[in-house]
């Protein structure tokens, strides 16, 4: 233990995107000592790739929109499986969050009445997200950077939780490595917030970048967390499939939102042959009209290309596989044709989509104001995550909160684009202040030297090793399988047959040989990821095999439709005695009258 670097913090915040910084910027002004530990460098977060904007009900562009229109919008969204109070909370607060952002001096984009300017989204009834052209991901991290560094706060960059120290039960601290010379080091916390992100590093085609290994969702589990939802994983329907430069990365929907159409090879526009019945009265099939909610609302008119994204990911898929997609394996994405609308089109379009038209003009030698993008889903986002009380963002594990993306409950079955930003900021908020007033309230637990010990020993087997596998070989391996068998749509002899795969690779995991020493070594990184990946990708078949019907984000082409019974439940896995993943299916709580009452007037 002497040899360990100590470090002592009343709140650990472990994650540095919005989430993350949100809590540290939160948990710092309720006068508590906050510590932030980063996978990577500051700044480098995946929040800075979130483009099309924020969603918060502010009305800005039509006066019809408020938070109970938003609250209905996220629950239809996610099929109704939504933590219904997480739900409302977001939608009561997301305005004031988005204000608040504001005033410590982000940047937004404006109408031309000076108000922060709110543009369309898939899912979202009315004009909702607010944005700094499609950059508000690098505007959000830039600001909460720029307030958060004069509060106080340490930051301890390029740093890897191996796991969360626990005394009697609760969580006193965490054990990891510094990435650049590989040494120990033991984080002492009162309180510790996760806020860590995604898993989408465990498939093949991912818009998420590297450091999204599933830490926190694995971290939390073998803590003793509960975690929810793990089948529902979303895959955002435009990646770019074409050229190899750019696979995997996003085209924000802000695309769609400002005019794209999505083409299949015959030039045809095939969102309009799979509009759900509740959008069923259409008023045009064209590109100027589109169709329009039921209500016959003639101001609420979206194209179908904004129908929510599991939807659209499919049509794609079905384009696909149908043989009508386009040379790559995906289908064409044109925002160049709104000329024949628009005058000195393109100069609109870099200036609504700047990074958009940049990156692939230098990345792919595609521009977008020109020539289509071909396009096809890529994973993009995780439903699921930690259990958390919805009012505290605290887990079943006493003084363990989470936030953001391996946090759960707030997107049900599938999330509305727009509404990741704002959770990150409005649950990000709530987890740094509950979090800070249980420190006050806490002492420093005792950490437990076996439990170090054996986890440092267990990090440095793969260099006593004599020869063996390398971890990029199993890493390869899993992204294929995941891709292949747990991918957009599913079937259960396919995700069984993936959970045989996953436990043997786990198997080889076990045994993987990393040659050199701990400085500067990616491979050794690696070794350490894949254990997260795996028990989370085992987490997802699992779940999968279990909820026996399609809805939202999953879809099992064996059982193509909804069905009520599962409607009443979540699926949460929790770690057994023997160590294996215990599934239950825990019933949704009864929705207060009033809420209902708001569902049915939106319908």
């Amino acid at each position: 233990m002497g040899e360990y670097q100590v470090l002592e913090h009343d709140v650990l915040v472990i994650g540095a995107g919005g989430a993350g910084l949100s809590a540290a910027v939160r948990a710092s002004a309720s006068g508590v000592k906050v510590g932030v530990v980063s996978k990577s460098l500051l700044g480098k977060a995946h929040t800075v790739m979130a483009e099309g904007g924020m969603a918060a009900a502010m009305g800005n562009v039509d006066g019809r929109d408020n938070w109970k229109v938003h609250f209905a919008d996220t629950m239809r969204g996610g099929q109704y499986l939504n933590n219904w109070r997480m739900a409302q909370l977001h939608a009561q607060e997301a305005p004031d969050r988005v204000r608040e952002l504001e005033q410590w001096g982000a940047i937004f984009d404006r109408t031309k009445e000076g108000k922060i300017l709110q543009r369309n989204f898939g899912g979202h009834r009315y004009p909702r997200l607010a944005h700094v052209g499609d950059r508000t991901g690098l505007e959000m991290i830039r600001t909460l950077q720029d307030h958060g560094i004069h509060q106080g706060i340490d930051f301890h960059m390029e740093v890897t939780i191996l796991t969360l120290l626990q005394d009697a039960g609760r969580v006193v601290g965490a054990f990891g490595y510094d990435r650049e010379r590989g040494r120990f080091r033991i984080f002492k916390a009162k309180a510790i917030i996760l806020a860590t992100g995604g898993v989408g590093r465990a498939f093949k085609i991912t818009s998420n970048s590297w450091e999204y290994t599933a830490d926190g969702h694995a971290l939390a589990y073998q803590a003793g967390a509960e975690l929810l939802d793990m089948e529902f994983v979303q895959f955002h329907p435009t990646g770019m499939v074409w050229p190899p430069s750019v696979r995997g990365i996003l085209v924000t929907e802000g695309v769609r939102g400002e005019g794209g159409v999505l083409r299949n090879k015959d030039g045809k526009r095939f969102m309009f042959d799979d509009i759900p019945p509740l959008y069923k009265n259409q008023t045009a099939d064209n590109e100027e009209e589109g169709w329009r909610y039921t209500q016959g609302d003639k101001d609420a008119r979206r194209p179908p290309e904004l129908l929510t994204r599991d939807h659209v990911a499919r049509c794609i898929q079905r384009e696909v596989r149908e043989g009508r997609g386009s040379p790559h394996g995906g289908v064409y994405l044109d925002i160049a044709w709104i000329k024949e609308k628009i005058q000195n089109a393109p100069e609109h379009i870099k200036r609504k989509l700047p990074s958009m038209y940049h990156q692939f003009k230098q990345l792919g030698d595609i521009d977008i104001t020109k020539e289509p993008m071909e396009v096809g889903p890529t994973t993009h986002y995780m439903m699921g995550g930690v259990k958390v009380d919805a009012e505290t963002q605290m887990s079943k594990v006493p003084g363990l909160f989470a936030a953001g993306e391996c946090g759960a409950g707030l997107h049900g079955a599938n999330r509305l684009g727009g509404n990741s930003l704002s959770d990150l900021l409005v649950f990000g908020n709530r987890a740094g202040s509950h979090a800070a007033d249980w420190a006050k309230s806490h002492g420093a637990g005792a950490v437990n030297t076996d439990q170090v010990e054996e986890t440092a020993r267990r990090a440095l087997a793969p260099f006593e090793r004599n020869g063996g596998e390398s971890p990029y070989a199993v890493h390869h391996d899993l992204q294929d399988l995941m891709q292949n068998l747990v991918g957009i749509v599913r079937l259960e002899n396919e995700m069984t047959q993936a959970i045989e795969k996953i436990q043997a690779l786990k198997a080889r995991a076990a045994k993987v040989f990393v040659p050199g020493n701990r400085e500067y070594n990616n491979g050794w990184h690696m070794a350490m990821d894949l254990p997260n990946m795996l028990e989370v990708s085992e987490m997802i078949a699992r779940s999968g095999i279990d909820r026996k019907e399609s809805r939202g984000a999953h879809f099992r082409d064996d059982y193509p439709k909804k069905d009520d019974e599962y409607s009443k439940f979540n699926l949460v896995i929790r770690k057994a005695a023997d160590g294996s993943q215990q599934l239950e299916r825990v019933p949704i709580a009864e929705m207060p009258a009033d809420l209902k009452q708001i569902i049915e007037e939106m319908k």
